[in-house]
């Protein structure tokens, strides 16, 4: 079972290019809030379902959980992989329920701009993107020979971290999620981004279900995926604050 495992360098790396794919989709909300810059919080701009869709299969969608929930389940047997599976995607749907509601609320009370707002995930985005270039150059930890041993059985609190936090449910997740829904002031705009979230939470759920089927082909296109995108994850993470910055005037 073990043999088409991922090991903590591809995990690290599957988490690169899901962070190279979150810029594109926050790029892009960063260019819509300025676009509809005029009031602090106001959703007057209509995006496209595709374009929702897009974005946050980007952010919150499974890139970046395949590698992490290989992980963590290298000893579990295939039940306890299932509800291990379940609950981090419970968790992460409940989190993302109390971001809904709370993120739109907190940016009134304390006069947070939407621009201003993707400012802070692109500065997120940025870092993370930095350290995971930087961790490249470390030398690759020493390892003794001798016979490989399978884990023991993790226990069900790893549905909670690492997988649901901060795998699934990251800040910049949080940002995408809460900058959609400050665009979309009608209440038929906001159910549509919801039920966008729910698609990707069971489409995320499939696939934690299904990885280890094709873990063994991933192992082999991701890493070199990783590598391309390693620099490319940064640019993007200042594009981000660069679209932010001029929809605050400041450049």
């Amino acid at each position: 079972m073990d043999a088409g495992l991922p090991n903590g360098r591809l995990a690290q790396r599957l988490g690169m290019c899901a962070i190279a794919a979150t810029c594109v989709g926050l790029s892009g909300a960063a260019h819509a809030a300025t676009v509809s810059a005029a009031s602090p919080y106001s959703g007057q701009m209509h995006v496209p379902v595709a374009q929702i869709f897009t974005f946050m299969f980007l952010t919150l969608g499974p890139f970046k959980i395949i590698g992490p929930f290989a992980e963590v389940t290298r000893g579990a047997d295939a039940r306890l992989a299932r509800r291990i599976a379940l609950m981090a995607t419970l968790y992460a749907s409940l989190a993302l329920l109390f971001a809904a509601v709370v993120g739109g609320r907190m940016l009134d009370s304390f006069g947070i701009s939407v621009p201003l707002l993707a400012l802070s995930g692109g500065l997120i985005l940025f870092l993370v993107a930095l350290i995971n270039i930087l961790k490249q150059f470390e030398p690759p930890a020493t390892r003794h020979a001798g016979p490989t041993e399978m884990p023991p059985p993790p226990p069900m609190s790893v549905a909670m971290t690492p997988l649901a936090f901060p795998t699934i449910v990251t800040p910049y997740g949080i940002a995408a999620l809460v900058v959609f829904l400050a665009l979309g002031a009608e209440t038929g705009a906001r159910v549509t981004v919801a039920i966008v979230v729910a698609v990707i939470m069971l489409l995320n759920l499939a696939v934690m279900l299904f990885s280890r089927r094709f873990m063994s082909i991933l192992g082999v296109i991701l890493p070199i995926l990783g590598a391309v995108l390693g620099v490319v994850q940064v640019a993007l993470g200042l594009k981000i604050m660069n679209n932010a910055l001029i929809a605050l005037g400041v450049l």
